[in-house]
């Protein structure tokens, strides 16, 4: 059986072309289970996850637990509100005490960018990053690709384009390095203040006029203004952002051409993106949920692949 070229999941950065062709694959065969009347699978009975959130998540923890329990894992959940984090414990500390009660395989989510590829040179589980400060999130990446691929057939030569908050967001990052290892063209567009300063380093068009970002792409995967990561004023209002960067029915119709709208979510409806452009027949956000738990599934099947006996 085909094997990924990684022993962790840290980023999309470390993975290759083939490596998101087997996951894919993999999720596929998931996708079909998870809309079986039984959505089970014996696959892992004997493996066991725990899943470490050092920050607040909803979509993305439900979504691993969701995948765990649908491969007969044991599951165990930690999160550092009500742990002896608060009490000054550290990370390597944490995760040890955790590892002695026979973990296999760890879903973690840290504020600092780099814990995973930090905890994995210093632990013998399998380590998957579910968001590491505004550094990556693999696995939404690879839904978000998935999705794409599963509306539009390929990815190669299509045009995306990642609006928003870029400064702050690891789900555009690992969107890049995933769309181009697919052949896909990339562009970004935000306010200024809000794209960094590398950002056409890594190869993307860089935009700053919605309309014309939009009259460029085949999909706008529209991104979260992340209030809870600025330490100061990016732009004067959320109304002017919202006039300026914001999606909306009448923006959309006057572009002159339909095109896929997709959102990592949380939505801040009104703000980045109106809800009748969130709800219409346009967008693939709840497919994007939906498609989550086959891809997670099969990251997390891949690598339990690869635990000795």
């Amino acid at each position: 059986m085909p094997r990924l070229s990684v022993t962790h999941l840290l980023g999309i950065k470390y993975l290759n072309k083939q490596d998101i062709e087997l996951i894919f694959k993999t999720a596929d065969h998931f996708k079909e289970v998870i809309n079986r009347p039984i959505k089970k699978v014996p696959s892992l009975r004997d493996i066991t996850i725990a899943n470490l959130f050092f920050e607040n998540s909803t979509r993305t923890k439900l979504s691993f637990e969701l995948a765990e329990k649908r491969l007969s894992a044991t599951v165990i959940n930690f999160s550092s509100n009500q742990s002896s984090v608060k009490k000054g414990e550290t990370l390597i500390d944490t995760v040890a005490n955790i590892l002695a009660m026979k973990v296999d395989i760890i879903v973690m989510r840290h504020p600092d960018a780099g814990a995973g590829v930090f905890l994995s040179k210093h632990i013998n589980a399998k380590i998957i990053n579910a968001g590491d400060g505004t550094h990556e999130h693999p696995t939404q990446a690879l839904l978000d690709s998935y999705s794409i691929r599963e509306k539009l057939g390929t990815l190669k030569g299509k045009k995306i384009v990642l609006i928003g908050d870029i400064l702050h967001s690891r789900v555009a990052l690992s969107n890049i390095y995933a769309l181009q290892l697919q052949g896909a063209k990339v562009m970004v567009c935000g306010p200024t203040t809000l794209l960094p300063k590398y950002i056409s380093s890594l190869g993307v068009k860089v935009e700053t006029n919605i309309k014309k970002a939009l009259q460029w792409c085949d999909i706008a995967n529209v991104l979260r203004v992340q209030h809870e990561r600025m330490n100061g004023k990016y732009f004067p209002s959320i109304r002017e952002y919202t006039q300026l960067f914001g999606i909306n029915t009448e923006l959309l119709n006057a572009i002159g051409k339909e095109i896929v709208i997709m959102h990592p979510g949380p939505i801040n409806r009104g703000v980045e993106i109106t809800s009748d452009v969130a709800d219409s027949k346009q967008a693939i956000i709840l497919n994007q949920v939906e498609n989550g738990v086959a891809i997670r599934m099969a990251v997390i099947y891949l690598l339990a692949q690869q635990i000795p006996n």
